[in-house]
């Protein structure tokens, strides 16, 4: 990310008007939106009713690009089985459910299905949305451009007559409150007698409740968790501490969980000590208004997490569950900052990347207690009457589990098998679990939902007019005509941005596979062995010669870090894992297949769990060479970025992405970066004055000592630090002091993988740290700007008060050697802190989700002129730098001249499905998609050979 940090002061209500003259440039959103966008299907009188209202608030322009009316009747495909997708909901989980919506979409897409896209924001107002819309990159950045590419519905009532008509099936995609409770499926589905996925309102209303679903459970015969429930902030003390008795735990340190009772995927887990500890973590919940019923339950010692997705393959009213294969979570612990309160799958856990959760599917258990769980699972979900498809997370018990006397208890079902959470509409993201499990028994993505939807839809008969043929039940493919054309999509490495660069590097490849032509495979690269053993990375021929390159099955690929992608290939190779995982999965395929191989939509299992394939670094890039294959790079950092891998692969003429080996060497070194555009100034791009540091000289000298030589020559009282040769937001932090040198040389000296948030004099999140320990430093002065503000209830015209006129900005640049050409702009808006970490910058499954990101920046802002001539100059760059394909830069600008002050530029720019690129390239004319964006840069290699 930026080596300093800009702000200004923005304000900007939820209603925006944008484009010339600080209205809304509504032109410019009609053709950036899908031609499939808002489908609405309402009489003529009634669209014209709409447009009225529209015209008002965007005058004179309407927000819908194709609305397929005519007279009251749509006309479509016959054969195309029309799906809506609802995203968003008021829960914690609202960001989740815009990366499975995303998901969602990609998948089922095409072939007999179109989809629209709906929206409940946290006040249960409706919207209907463009395909566009849910590529934002952070809910907040969703939120902000709502007005500009959405249509309001006046109620949930509105929307639910629309749906009526628009829509042949309904598929929720909200987590927690609102998705998973009962309310959508009651308030808007079934009182109006829409057809939709999952399961019904009543029975999602006590599953989704934790207190009430142990309830059930114990009804039903199965073991639950000890608890006890908290309504309200005036606790019984006397009470719970009775319970504590009841259960053995101890009044001072007995370790118990609180959560809420009702949201889902981890949402304000906590874990507490005692009777008072748990009084008053409770009550934070439901002061907080997270909740005003929470659960205290005993804490779940020497046992074993699961997780398993529960697939409904029945047909009409006849439920048939199968439970695929079981995931074990297993939480690893490293260094000091992992305590006792941290000993829980967190929320943060579940959805970002990390090294401290590892998930083995199938579990590393007895081949007896797998079974058990499949079979407990199935006859739960037929007990609880739920429908389509469910996640059900659980614990193994061992005989030395604290909770293991409790299965002495009369049970009608396994007593070392216990189930504590219900998920009724599982997360979706791409690398999700649902996915990774569904893959391991021969499920495409493509496959699965199409499964789940065939299945739904087989409730309805008014959907039997359905035909499953061929064509409807295929792929999402885009079937192009020629020979096929053999892609090597290559991510991972051991560089800070490794995992961003999984995340990349699978988009990639799931986008550019949906194209017939095209064989697409997916490598991981492997840490080298001087990284391993703490050294610095060197690119000796030594060094090159450790390097490993894996071929990745499919399963594989749906792992959340490179550490664990690594561990699922050692395992896939281990000749009795192999044999006991094959074992497991003809168990599942034909618990499937006794049910699916009377279903006339059922096309079959459509990929196959291969074995990993390990090769030396070199000889991968002869197998590249001898497929004649072209290199998608996606290692983000180190060789795959610095000019290392480019060489070897040009060394053999193998075609790649991205630029070449002189401008990956001068990009990758920001100071020699800034030292080749320092000739521009008159041109209108700028540079920053900053000095490098050795690393190993600045932990052995005086602090106070180069504190003092910095801010002397930099005339600044604060500065900026980030190492010289490493990817972007690694390592960038604002220093205001000596002391602030100090904790920042002290991280380093500790090699610690993070600093956390606020250990600096001024307020700031936490900071990923380079590993290993980079060799330079460049320090640089941090320009002070105003504070950047989005208020979502101030006026209703976008406006800007800050008194300094530079902002910050991220641009794409595309195209060949010489003739790059600049993409819109977009102006960064930061929610706190000076700097965006890394999470900020890519938003990896992001929990919550912060950001807004402004395509283009608004004319307020910048005129059309400036923002031109920025243009100009982020093409000067490029230009001076030798850039090619695709690179990213990071840049200043001055909101009325367009000039341009250069932060970093990144050659193998991060490519995950909530990158601001896909913005930019969607603000194209014509749009381009993610598939298409993908494949355009895969074209530019192929031109750049030739």
């Amino acid at each position: 990310m930026s080596s300093t940090a800009m702000g200004v002061s923005l304000s900007v209500s939820s209603r925006i008007r944008r484009g010339g003259g600080g209205e809304l440039d509504v032109e410019r959103v009609l053709v950036t939106a899908s031609p499939t966008t808002l489908k609405l299907n309402q009489t003529r009188r009634v669209v014209a009713g709409r447009f009225l209202r529209m015209k008002k608030r965007f005058h004179g322009t309407v927000a819908i690009t194709k609305a397929e009316v005519d007279d009251g009747e749509e006309k479509r495909t016959s054969r195309n089985m029309r799906v809506g997708l609802i995203c968003g909901g008021p829960s914690a989980e609202r960001g989740i459910s815009l990366n499975s919506v995303r998901s969602v979409l990609d998948h089922i897409q095409g072939n007999g299905i179109s989809v629209s896209c709906y929206y409940i924001d946290p006040n249960l107002n409706a919207y209907a949305i463009s395909s566009a819309q849910v590529y934002s990159n952070t809910p907040a950045d969703f939120d902000f451009k709502l007005e500009s590419l959405a249509q309001a519905f006046a109620s949930l009532s509105e929307l639910a007559e629309h749906l009526v008509s628009a829509v042949d099936i309904v598929f929720p995609v909200i987590h927690g409150r609102f998705g998973e409770d009962g309310g959508i499926q009651q308030e808007l589905l079934e009182s109006h007698n829409i057809p939709f996925v999952g399961t019904g309102s009543g029975e999602c209303r006590r599953a989704f409740d934790k207190y009430e679903a142990s309830l059930a459970l114990k009804e039903h015969g199965f073991m639950s968790v000890p608890n006890y429930l908290v309504q309200g902030t005036e606790v019984d003390e006397s009470e719970i501490a009775q319970w504590f008795t009841d259960n053995q735990l101890d009044l001072e340190v007995g370790k118990v969980v609180v959560k809420p009772a009702n949201s889902g995927s981890s949402i304000g887990v906590k874990v507490a000590f005692g009777v008072k500890d748990s009084i008053k973590k409770a009550t934070e919940l439901i002061l907080e208004g997270i909740d005003k019923r929470v659960v205290v339950e005993a804490f779940i010692e020497n046992a074993y997490e699961f997780t398993a997705i529960v697939l409904d393959v029945g047909s009409a009213s006849d439920c048939h569950p199968v439970v695929l294969l079981p995931s074990e979570v297993e939480l690893k612990f490293h260094g000091s900052g992992d305590t006792k309160e941290n000993a829980i799958f967190d929320y943060r856990r579940k959805y970002l990347p990390t090294q401290q959760v590892t998930y083995h599917t199938p579990p590393r258990f007895p081949i007896h207690v797998i079974k058990s769980i499949r079979e407990e699972a199935s006859l739960l979900f037929k007990k609880l009457s739920l429908r389509d498809f469910a996640r059900f997370d659980g614990w193994y018990l061992t005989p030395t589990s604290n909770l293991a006397s409790s299965a002495s208890q009369t049970l009608t079902r396994s007593g070392d098998i216990i189930f504590t959470d219900i998920n009724l509409i599982s997360g979706m993201e791409q690398t999700s679990l649902f996915f990774q499990q569904a893959s391991k028994v021969g499920f495409s993505h493509s496959n699965i939902l199409r499964t789940i939807i065939y299945r739904a839809s087989s409730r309805y008969p008014k959907l039997s007019w359905y035909n499953y043929d061929e064509s409807s039940r295929g792929s999402t493919t885009m079937e192009t005509p020629g020979d096929v054309q053999k892609v090597f999509v290559l991510f991972g490495g051991d560089t800070s941005e490794r995992q961003v660069s999984v995340i990349s590097g699978t988009n990639i490849w799931m986008n550019l596979q949906r194209f017939g032509d095209l064989k697409v495979t997916p490598y991981l690269l492997s840490s080298s062995l001087s990284n391993s053993m703490g050294a610095f990375p060197d690119k000796t021929e030594s060094d090159l010669d450790n390097r490993e390159v894996w071929l990745l099955p499919y399963s594989v690929v749906l792992r959340h870090t490179v550490e664990e992608v690594l561990a699922a290939c050692m395992e896939a190779i281990d000749p009795d894992r192999a044999r006991f995982t094959s074992l497991l999965q003809q168990q599942v395929k034909e618990d499937l297949m006794d049910a699916l191989k009377n279903q006339s939509w059922f096309a079959g299992f459509d990929i196959t769990d291969e074995v990993p394939m390990r090769f030396s670094l070199k000889d991968w890039i002869k197998l590249a060479k001898e497929s004649e294959a072209t290199v998608f790079l996606s290692a983000h950092g180190g060789i795959g970025e610095d000019g290392t891998m480019q060489a070897l692969l040009e060394d053999e003429e193998v075609p790649y992405t991205g630029s070449g080996v002189h401008a990956s060497r001068i990009c990758m070194d920001k100071a020699m970066a800034s030292k080749a555009l320092s000739h521009l100034s008159e041109f209108g791009v700028q540079t920053i004055s900053n000095e490098v540091k050795r690393t190993d000289d600045i932990i052995h000298e005086s602090i106070p000592d180069i504190w003092d030589e910095l801010i002397t020559k930099f005339k600044c009282l604060t500065l900026c630090v980030k190492p010289a040769r490493d990817g972007c937001s690694t390592g960038v932090a604002r220093l205001c002091s000596s002391e602030d040198l100090a904790v920042y040389v002290q991280a380093l000296r500790d090699c610690l993988p993070r600093i956390p948030a606020n250990s600096f004099s001024k307020t700031h999140g936490m900071i990923e740290m380079p590993n290993p320990t980079p060799e330079l430093l460049i320090f640089e002065p941090f320009i002070e700007t105003d504070e950047v503000i989005v208020s979502s209830k101030s006026s209703e015209k976008l406006s800007w008060k800050g008194s300094r006129r530079w902002v910050e900005i991220t641009v794409g640049v595309i195209g060949k050697h010489g003739s790059m050409r600049s993409l819109s702009p977009s102006l960064t808006v930061k929610e706190s802190g000076d700097i965006l970490s890394l999470e900020e910058k890519f938003q990896v499954y992001i929990i919550g989700g912060t950001g807004i990101n402004l395509t283009p920046p608004p004319t307020t802002i910048m005129s059309k002129e400036a923002l031109e001539r920025c243009k100009r100059g982020i093409e000067l760059i490029a230009k001076t730098l030798g850039l090619e394909g695709f690179s990213r830069i990071d840049a200043f600008v001055h909101v009325e001249t367009g000039d341009v002050m250069a932060i970093e530029v990144n050659t193998v720019p991060g490519m995950t499905p909530s990158t601001v690129l896909i913005q930019q390239a969607l603000a194209e004319q014509p749009p381009m998609y993610p598939p298409q964006f993908f494949r355009t840069l895969l074209n530019l290699a192929a031109q750049r050979v030739k």
